[in-house]
């Protein structure tokens, strides 16, 4: 399990460098072609559409690291057992709202289907829009990747 999980870091790590250096350099042309006087059409598009990857595989990649926000000290405070049952209760309510995410993502996948951007008519809206039920299946799969020892074993 150990392994499985220092593969998917290296993936997620590996991608989400890659959107930020995509991101940093288009967003760098496009500036220094809007500056030249001959802006990119497509530019602000396709900026749009890797932030939203970026901030997809970037939260997989947060919920892996266990980086989220949450309310540690307010758990801290509880019982043994009552800190179990809210670990439990909080990984439930976790992969069952991105359970529901993959599915509503993979919905509106299914829906866009011959649609494309509108500055590049040859990319589908749903390579675009993909993201949302991957993402959410990466999500998935990194709070599972992440579960920790019962709280009361920390103690």
């Amino acid at each position: 399990m150990e392994q499985a999980r220092r593969y998917f870091e290296r993936f997620l790590e590996i991608v989400v460098v890659a959107l930020m250096a995509s991101l940093t350099i288009l967003v760098i042309v496009g500036v220094a072609f809007r500056k030249g006087g001959a802006a990119l059409v497509w530019y602000d598009e396709i900026a749009s559409v890797l932030l939203a990857w970026l901030t997809y595989y970037g939260a997989a990649y947060a919920a892996l690291r266990r980086g989220h926000i949450g309310f540690g000290t307010v758990v801290q405070h509880l019982s043994p057992g009552a800190r179990r049952a809210t670990a439990i209760v909080a990984e439930v309510i976790v992969i069952a709202f991105f359970a529901l995410a993959a599915w509503a993502g993979w919905r509106v996948v299914l829906v866009l289907g011959g649609t494309t951007l509108v500055s590049l008519p040859w990319m589908p809206l749903q390579v675009t829009q993909s993201v949302i039920p991957i993402g959410a299946v990466l999500f998935i799969i990194a709070e599972l990747l992440s579960l920790r020892t019962p709280p009361e074993a920390e103690s």
